[in-house]
């Protein structure tokens, strides 16, 4: 099964300084019936004006990720951790028991567009220590094949997050097609950040654009066939 959340129907906030998306309920967006899809809790699509950001501000027992689409964003904690996160990065914060960072668009011109990812971590991992991880993936490993980037193992030199749950990204090309395999009785959420593709099959499709997002039960097969040039993540989801 394969319920499609259009972008459209998400909830929005413009600030100014910061124009938001929220899939999940999030902060002063309310909606009982998308709260989150197994462990993925937030999924916000956010762009941050030039030289504006979020202060020093709390979390605990949370994993997140940020995936930066254009632009750069400063991440700054209470560990030491100084780091812009670009393009092609893959930046995870393990809350834990609790952390104060915050995060800060550094240039004096241009937005920062960037999703925010939050994963529950396993109930066996809360209250661990904070930590951060931020590594490379260039573009290369990513087009027509699916790059993992982060996991619980760190296989394949992901990144580790505490959860059970893995983050998969691709870039195709248009008419460029990849399959992808679910475990039994896994789950999967394809978040289409870039572009437009159909999802499974020509009759039966599923036709996803720029920030729709789609929860995805009791497949085992998946065909993404990109109808433009795209960029999409799947978290395969316990």
């Amino acid at each position: 099964m394969i319920t499609v959340r259009p972008a459209s129907q998400r909830g929005h906030f413009n600030h100014g300084w910061l124009d938001t998306y929220h899939t999940f309920s999030f902060a002063d967006y309310r909606d009982p019936g998308h709260v989150q899809f197994r462990a993925l809790r937030v999924m916000n699509e956010d762009v941050i004006a030039a030289g504006r950001g979020f202060g020093m501000h709390p979390h605990e027992n949370m994993e997140i990720i940020t995936y930066v689409l254009s632009g750069a964003l400063e991440h700054r904690d209470i560990l030491g951790t100084g780091e812009v996160i670009r393009p092609g990065d893959g930046q995870r914060m393990s809350a834990g028991s609790g952390i104060l960072h915050s995060e800060f668009n550094p240039s004096p011109t241009e937005p920062v567009h960037l999703l925010q990812i939050w994963i529950l971590p396993d109930k066996d991992k809360l209250g661990i220590e904070p930590s951060y991880e931020q590594k490379p993936f260039p573009d290369a490993g990513k087009r027509g094949q699916w790059r993992l980037i982060a996991s619980p193992t760190g296989e394949q030199g992901s990144g580790t997050i505490q959860a059970d749950a893995k983050l998969l990204v691709t870039k195709l090309a248009p008419g460029e097609s990849l399959p992808f395999t679910l475990g039994d009785g896994r789950h999967a959420w394809l978040q289409m950040a870039k572009g437009a593709a159909t999802l499974n099959g020509t009759l039966s499709a599923t036709q996803l654009h720029q920030g729709d997002g789609a929860a995805i039960s009791n497949e085992s097969a998946l065909t993404l066939v990109a109808s433009e040039d795209a960029e999409a993540l799947l978290f395969d989801l316990a």
